[in-house]
C-alpha cells in the first residue's frame, strides 16, 4: 500500500481524510491513559489529540505521493514530525518562553494542567516521537533491504530540524531579539530555522519513506520546502497582526505586544504579502519536474500563503 491516498478526491477532500486519519493515527503512537502516569499520558492526549491544521502531516503524506511511499511508514513519519511539532508548542507557550494561555482554542497546557506538567508532556512528546519513527516495520513490510538505512536516514534529519541548528535554535534567537531591530536576511534566518526547518522535514521525510532521493530530486525538494517554510512564517506574522484571537486559535496581536520583531514590523502589511505571493509562485515553480504527481504539495502551498487562521 503506497501513500496515494484519495487522488479522485478535491483538495479540501484529501486535506479533510488526512487531518481525520491522522486523529486515529496519533490515538494509535500515544501511550494510553491507562497506562501509568495516567496524568501524564492525559495532557499528552489533550494538547496532541483534536486540534490543529495538520500541516506538517499533510506535507508528509503529499510528498508520500510523489515517492509512492509505504503508507505504514508514512503514517509513523507523520505522527512523529506532528509529535515534536506539538511539543515545541507546549513549551512555547509556557511562562519561560512566550506565556501565552490559548492554543488551538483552548487553555495551554500549563494553564490546563501545571507548569511541571507541560515541562514533562514536550519532554515526553519529542522522546515518542522518535520512538515511533524508529519501529521495526519489516512485518507490515516485508523484505526490503533499504528500509533500515532509509530509517535512520529519517531519524537523522528529525533530529537535526529539532535541535540547535533547527527549531530549537530559531526559538532561541526569537528570545534573543525582543526589543531588538533586525534586518531582513536576520529574520529570515531565525524563521528558517524556527518555523521552517521542521516544514522542510516534514517535506523531506514524506519522501525519504520511499527511495533515496536524486541529487536532482533533494534540490528541487529543498528548493520548494524553502518557499513554503518562509512562507509559512510571513502569513502568520500577517495573521498576528489582521485576525482575531477566536480566529486564529491563539492570542492575536502577541507579537506587536511583546515588541517582536516580524515580516510585518519590519516590510509593512503590503509588501509581506505581495513576499508571501512571491514565495507561493516559487514553491509551485520548484515542483516542475515531479508533474502531476506533485499536485498535493502545489496545493498546500496555494493552502499555507491563502490561509485565514
Amino acid at each position: 500500500m503506497t501513500a496515494r491516498l484519495g487522488a479522485s478526491l478535491s483538495f479540501l477532500e484529501w486535506m479533510q481524510q488526512v487531518q481525520a486519519g491522522m486523529e486515529t493515527v496519533l490515538e494509535r503512537f500515544l501511550p494510553p491513559v491507562s497506562v501509568v502516569p495516567a496524568r501524564l499520558h492525559e495532557a499528552m492526549r489533550y494538547t496532541a489529540l483534536d486540534g490543529g491544521k495538520r500541516v506538517r502531516p499533510l506535507l508528509v503524506y503529499a510528498a508520500g505521493d510523489v515517492f509512492d511511499t509505504p503508507l505504514p511508514l508514512l503514517e509513523r513519519a507523520a505522527a512523529a514530525v506532528e509529535m515534536i511539532h506539538v511539543y515545541s508548542l507546549v513549551h512555547d507557550d509556557m511562562p519561560c518562553m512566550d506565556d501565552d494561555a490559548l492554543r488551538r482554542g483552548k487553555p495551554t497546557v500549563h494553564i490546563q494542567y501545571d507548569e511541571a506538567t507541560a515541562l514533562l508532556v514536550g519532554d515526553a512528546l519529542q522522546a515518542q516521537a522518535f520512538d515511533t519513527l524508529s519501529a521495526p516495520l519489516e512485518a507490515e513490510l516485508g523484505a526490503d533491504a533499504g528500509l533500515a538505512a532509509r530509517q535512520l536516514r529519517m531519524l537523522n534529519l528529525l533530529a537535526q530540524a529539532a535541535g540547535s541548528v533547527g527549531m530549537c535554535g530559531g526559538q532561541a534567537i526569537d528570545l534573543a531579539s525582543v526589543g531588538m531591530t533586525l534586518s531582513l536576511s536576520e529574520l529570515e534566518q531565525m524563521h528558517r530555522l524556527k518555523t521552517g526547518a521542521l516544514l522542510r522535514a516534514a517535506v523531506f521525510l514524506g519522501a525519504l519513506g520511499g527511495k533515496a532521493l536524486a541529487a536532482e530530486e533533494s534540490a528541487a525538494l529543498d528548493d520548494y520546502a524553502r518557499a513554503v517554510g518562509l512562507a509559512f512564517q510571513v502569513v502568520d506574522d500577517i495573521l498576528d497582526a489582521t485576525a482575531d484571537s477566536a480566529t486564529l486559535g491563539k492570542t492575536a496581536g502577541k507579537d506587536a505586544a511583546d515588541n517582536k520583531p516580524t515580516y510585518v514590523s519590519i516590510l509593512g502589511l503590503g509588501e509581506s504579502q505581495a513576499l508571501a505571493e512571491k514565495l507561493r509562485g516559487n514553491a509551485h515553480q520548484a515542483l516542475a519536474p515531479f508533474g502531476d504527481k506533485a499536485r498535493r504539495l502545489r496545493e498546500l502551498a496555494d493552502l499555507i500563503v491563502q490561509r485565514k487562521a
